[in-house]
Order: structure tokens, then C-alpha cells, then sequence
């Protein structure tokens, strides 16, 4: 086992050197025994924690580090089963996630936290403070899941139609196209990142990685938020791109982006909503300047 264990980070640390990553990496190994790869930048008396969506890393939240770690300490993690963390067996599930990001808070003692998530990444914010409200003084929510509801028969109808999308493609087409597709308007300065993603993404067994998605895209269906919302009482920034095409899925629920987030603001006691035009569901990449200008503006 130990000698399994030297391999794998030997290997993690390869696949570190052959990539672009932009920032020192730095890993924690959590309670359950998952190691977890974050990124570490800035200082100040506040720090933002900030977690990634479906198949992404933290890398995604790049363009707002560069820019708010001369503010305040800025820490993005890889997920479990994402990223340059391991790809241990876990269940992946909204509730592990959620557990992950409040152990690794622990482990690295940090206090005047304010959490941010992306797409799953908010569900899984928002579940934890549902269940531990006094992990952070206030959040942001970019593009979050779990604003959109769905019935046990449209959750089926999702689950098929991802299905059904994934046998006509590769995996690292599938991964291009699903980013690609995240954008209002593709910037190309975003391809090295998508690159770097596939490089990952090679260095792994394609099994486990479609059993990660699967089990990604069942949490966000069966674990909701929606109706514990109100617990959320922490100051909370809500942002979303008015064209955001994978918010609503608009097969199922044929309403604007605006509805749905305008719809869960509303339950939420001290939440704010900032719609950013021109924009998709990857806003903090392709409009960061206006994500960060909301953010300085919101923390203070």
C-alpha cells in the first residue's frame, strides 16, 4: 500500500510538471483519506474559498485570483476525483462534497472565510451551510445548481439524456463541447485551460472518470436545496450570465436563466442577485472583470 501510494504521487507530481498550471500547488490530506491539490494565494483578514463546478478544477476560478489575492487570501481546491486531487473511491455525492470542503477547512484552520461555488461547486456550499452555517460569513454563488428544481420523473428524463448525449462522443470531445458550449461567446485564451483538463484527464482511467460525472450529475438531481434556502441567512451574492445555456435546461423547464434566478434569491433572507449581460455559464471566465468588480464590491 505505501509503495502504491508513493507511486500515485509520483505520478500526480509528473502530470503537475508537464502542465501549464499557472500557481504552486499545494496538497492536504482530509480525514477520509482523500488528498486534495488547492491553489494558495494572497493574504488579508478575509479569505475566499473558492470551489469548482462538474469536471472542472480549480484553475477555473483563475482570472479571480489573479486579481483578488492582492485583497484577500485566495484558496481554490480540487475537488475529489478532479483536478490534481486523487481519484480515490468515494461516492461523490453533494453530501461528500460538502463534507470535503468543511474537513479541509479544518485542516488548514481557517477562519473569516467566505465561500464561493460555480455551478455544482454552489450546491455544494449551500448544502454545507444548510448543515454547518457557521462555516463562512457570507457567499457567492456563480451560475449555482440547485436553483432549478426538477421531479423525480424530469430528474429520469435528465439522466437519460445525458446518457444518451455521451454515447455519441469521446470523453475528451464530450469535455470540449460541454465547455464550449458553457460560454455565450467563446474567449480562445480559455483553450489552454481545456488542454490542460484533457492532459488530466489522460493521466486517469476513463471509467472512473465517466463513474465521477455519473455520480456528479445524480448528487445535483437527488440531493436538492432548493427548499432549505431559507436557512441560508449569511450575506450571499448571487451571479449568473443572462445567457447561460445550460441553466435551465431548457428541454425540461422552457423558462429564462432570470426565472430561475430570481426564484431562488427569493427565499434566500440576505441574497442578492447581479444578472451579467452577454454572458454564459462560465461567467468567471468569460467576463472576470465584472464578476471581480461584484465581488471587491460585495465583500468590501
Amino acid at each position: 500500500m505505501r509503495t502504491f501510494c508513493y507511486i500515485e504521487r509520483y505520478l500526480r507530481q509528473e502530470l503537475i510538471h508537464t502542465s501549464k498550471h499557472p500557481y504552486a500547488l499545494h496538497h492536504v490530506k482530509l480525514s477520509n483519506g482523500s488528498n486534495i491539490a488547492y491553489i494558495d494565494e494572497g493574504s488579508g483578514g478575509q479569505t475566499i474559498l473558492f470551489v469548482h463546478g462538474l469536471a472542472t478544477y480549480g484553475r477555473s476560478w483563475q482570472y479571480q485570483i489573479d486579481e483578488l489575492k492582492k485583497h484577500y487570501r485566495c484558496i481554490a481546491i480540487d475537488l475529489p476525483g478532479n483536478g490534481y486531487s486523487d481519484r480515490g473511491r468515494h461516492d461523490y455525492s453533494i453530501h461528500f462534497f460538502a463534507g470535503c470542503v468543511y474537513d479541509f477547512m479544518q485542516q488548514l484552520k481557517l477562519q473569516n472565510v467566505i465561500l464561493a461555488g460555480h455551478s455544482m461547486g454552489g450546491q455544494v456550499v449551500m448544502h454545507l451551510l444548510q448543515n454547518m452555517p457557521q462555516a463562512a460569513t457570507k457567499l457567492i454563488l456563480c451560475a449555482p445548481a440547485g436553483f432549478e428544481t426538477f421531479s423525480p420523473m424530469e430528474s429520469s428524463m435528465y439522466k437519460s439524456t445525458i446518457s444518451m448525449l455521451d454515447m455519441f462522443s469521446t470523453e475528451e470531445n464530450s469535455l470540449r463541447q460541454s465547455i464550449r458550449t458553457s460560454f455565450f461567446k467563446y474567449p480562445q485564451h480559455i483553450d489552454e485551460m481545456v488542454e490542460e483538463l484533457i492532459h488530466i484527464m489522460r493521466s486517469h482511467s476513463v471509467r472512473n472518470y465517466r463513474q465521477m460525472i455519473d455520480a456528479c450529475v445524480n448528487g445535483m438531481l437527488d440531493e436538492p436545496v432548493f427548499d432549505k434556502l431559507h436557512q441560508i441567512t449569511q450575506p450571499t451574492l448571487v451571479l449568473y450570465g443572462e445567457r447561460d445555456a445550460l441553466i435551465p435546461n431548457r428541454w425540461i423547464h422552457p423558462v429564462t436563466t432570470a426565472h430561475i434566478a430570481e426564484d431562488g434569491v427569493m427565499q434566500m433572507p440576505n441574497a442578492q442577485l447581479d444578472m451579467i449581460p452577454q454572458c454564459g455559464h462560465f461567467l468567471q471566465l468569460e467576463k472576470p472583470h465584472l464578476v471581480n468588480a461584484a465581488i471587491r464590491n460585495f465583500v468590501g
